[in-house]
């Protein structure tokens, strides 16, 4: 039975992953997926496809998250389009590529790569690590290869990516407000290619629990997506109104909160 001692947190976590993923052009994945682990374990589903499937779940709500993020960031007018068709093929094959071969990978080796994605985001986030921006900006061929290794990284920690493609238009000069509306628009792809791989390697897994399609755990996308898509213009308005600084140093704080609370589960092995 799904309780209120469920639900509620859900959808809390589904508001703030909304909201931030509409204000920083993430997808809200870091966010989504420790909830859909507890929400999986509050219900005995635990075992080796864990981790599998809260990013498969994670990557399926995203799809509904950044669309939303990235209508009401066109609205604004502030998405570099250039960027989305350089990006977007290579940021589909790697996140595709990423997802249908997910299931070969050990639940080990994606905690400890979840893990480290959000220490390196807290780090970036609090201590302003960015590099010197370029001089001249990537070539097309180049820029569809970055995408690619984005794509490939997001699909397998769950991410939209946006943590990876706003710091790399910003190297590209391209000023904070149009990066962060332009990660929107670049984490849609990977979210659908992302999670119809997961769906598509989990298809045929046994074991799943009821309500699990392929690596997709429907209830946790329902409540979730709701409220993600309820929460992301919020955040592109904010985005639009408030200096990013501070909130980045607080999405900083927070992976360090969600990255020691994965790592205390490795370590326990929770």
């Amino acid at each position: 039975m799904w309780s209120m001692e469920v639900l509620l947190p859900l959808a809390a976590v589904g508001a703030i992953a909304g909201f931030l993923a509409g204000l920083l052009g993430i997808g809200g994945g870091a966010v989504t997926v420790p909830i859909v682990l507890w929400s999986l374990g509050r219900h005995g589903i635990t075992g080796e496809h864990g981790q599998h499937l809260a990013v498969g779940t994670s990557m399926a709500v995203m799809v509904f998250t950044t669309f939303s993020s990235a209508w009401a960031q066109q609205k604004k007018g502030a998405v570099r389009w250039e960027f989305v068709r350089r990006m977007a093929p290579g940021l589909v094959a790697g996140s595709l590529l990423g997802s249908l071969v997910s299931n070969r990978i050990p639940t080990f080796g994606l905690q400890v790569l979840f893990i480290v994605f959000c220490y390196s985001v807290a780090a970036k986030n609090l201590f302003q690590l960015n590099p010197k921006p370029a001089a001249t900006l990537p070539s097309g061929r180049m820029q569809a290869g970055i995408g690619g290794l984005f794509g490939l990284l997001s699909s397998w920690v769950g991410i939209g990516g946006g943590s990876l493609s706003v710091p790399f238009m910003m190297y590209c000069r391209v000023p904070v407000h149009q990066a962060v509306a332009t990660s929107s628009v670049l984490a849609w792809p990977i979210a659908v290619s992302g999670a119809l791989g997961y769906l598509f390697s989990g298809w045929n897994v046994p074991g799943l629990p009821a309500g699990a399609v392929g690596f997709w755990y429907v209830p946790c996308i329902v409540v979730l997506g709701a409220c993600t898509v309820l929460f992301a213009p919020l955040g592109v308005k904010a985005a639009h109104r408030l200096p990013p600084a501070g909130l980045k140093r607080a999405f900083g704080v927070l992976m360090v909160v969600i990255g020691s609370q994965m790592l205390w589960k490795l370590l326990h092995g929770a």
